[in-house]
């Protein structure tokens, strides 16, 4: 497997006293931490269903806003920096695959305008892509499959496989909340993470869950109450 297969990989992720509220309801208070580089590559987000893990990846992938704090990304503010040209791959609890998409659909969406070419070379290079997520996430032969017909499990995988596309800088999971629906997933996507930082790729990580993250989380792990968090 190359180092780039999976991701860019590298980089520095800061949250600087972040917090995040609606209103009079604090969902994340005065988080502070740091991942990426050399022993912490990987961290862990642990705590019960509604203590705030969500919400603060999601504000770290920029799709909540702040209500106080800095993050940045090797030293540059995100402050300005918009969703989409972050580069930084999100996987939710629910995978959220197109229905109307087939496998290799929901795959290659991060990989289509501008930024990918055009033509025939671009669409061979996209195809040449899908199939080397589908051999990284155990789904070879899937790529024509409907989203339907897809185990829980199997979706998961297809999930992670649509963030990793655009080879992000930065990997962001959320898990289920349930151990034992988690599990197996968690194995299987545990085992195709730690291949991933064996060989270089998509090495800064931040995971929000019970159990399955843990699993692959080999660098540190911040548990969480309501909204704050201690080692």
């Amino acid at each position: 497997m190359s180092s780039d297969l999976a991701g860019s990989g590298g980089g520095v992720l800061t949250v600087d006293g972040v917090s995040v509220r609606y209103d009079e309801t604090v969902a994340v208070d005065d988080v502070t931490l740091t991942v990426g580089g050399p022993g912490n590559q990987v961290l862990a987000l642990l705590g019960p269903s509604g203590c705030g893990k969500s919400t603060l990846l999601r504000a770290i992938a920029g799709l909540e806003p702040l209500s106080a704090g800095r993050l940045l990304f090797d030293g540059v503010d995100l402050a300005r920096v918009p969703t989409h040209r972050r580069e930084f791959g999100l996987v939710f609890q629910d995978g959220q695959l197109f229905p109307h998409r087939t496998v290799a659909g929901n795959i290659g969406y991060g990989l289509r305008g501008p930024a990918f070419g055009r033509g025939r070379a671009a669409r061979v290079a996209r195809s040449e892509r899908i199939d080397e997520l589908l051999a990284l996430v155990g789904l070879e032969g899937y790529g024509d499959r409907r989203v339907r017909e897809l185990s829980g499990g199997q979706s998961q995988r297809v999930a992670l496989a649509r963030a990793l596309a655009p080879r992000p800088r930065l990997l962001l999971r959320r898990t289920v909340d349930d151990p034992s629906s988690d599990e197996g997933v968690g194995s299987a996507i545990g085992g195709t993470l730690r291949s991933i930082n064996r060989d270089g790729g998509a090495r800064v990580r931040v995971g929000g869950g019970l159990y399955g993250t843990v699993k692959g989380a080999n660098s540190g792990s911040l548990y969480q109450g309501w909204g704050r968090f201690w080692r």
